[in-house]
């Protein structure tokens, strides 16, 4: 899965958004409709082990986040004329090398492959932090943006947890 992630390190000191756009499309070939709706009714499932009050923002939220993205993704015709670091992407996808070698062991699924391409698409592309500004978490806590810096208020308690992409997201943690 990884080759043409890794093609794109260069030489150079940045990468073109362009052309991380053009693999994340490629990436995405492999998912279908079907697969769209079963990860759809997966989320929808583990939701009910959300916190009660929080339960219909979780699922909008990442169903959006995973489902519309993936729309967003393949859709998308913007021309980016910028670029990202180089030894940031190398760094953040050995992260997800290493998630990916996890998950893998249990089940390789189309789900992996949707939360990588995200994960990379929101973090480089749209500079925005993984989990959308808005998304819960307990303690009635959420994603939040405040003078330009996005915060989270979970992402020093999992930065260390193995399979999770909270090392990879631009988010700051949130003091509360």
């Amino acid at each position: 899965m990884f080759e043409k992630f890794d093609a794109l390190i260069g030489e150079d000191d940045k990468i073109s958004k362009d052309d991380l756009m053009n693999v994340l499309k490629e990436e995405l070939i492999v998912v279908s409709v079907f697969d769209l709706m079963i990860i759809s009714a997966e989320i929808i499932e583990n939701n009910k082990y959300v916190q009660k009050s929080y339960q219909e923002k979780s699922k909008k939220i990442y169903v959006d986040s995973f489902i519309n993205r993936v729309n967003e993704i393949r859709s998308n015709d913007t021309v980016y004329d910028d670029y990202f670091n180089r030894d940031d992407f190398v760094e953040k996808l050995n992260n997800l090398k290493d998630i990916f070698k996890l998950v893998s062991k249990d089940r390789k699924n189309k789900s992996s492959i949707i939360s990588f391409v995200v994960s990379l698409y929101t973090t480089f592309v749209l500079d925005e932090p993984i989990h959308p500004i808005g998304t819960p978490f307990p303690g009635s806590l959420e994603v939040i943006m405040e003078n330009g810096v996005y915060y989270c208020p979970v992402k020093e308690a999992n930065i260390d947890t193995p399979n999770s992409v909270c090392r990879l997201c631009i988010a700051e943690q949130l003091d509360f």
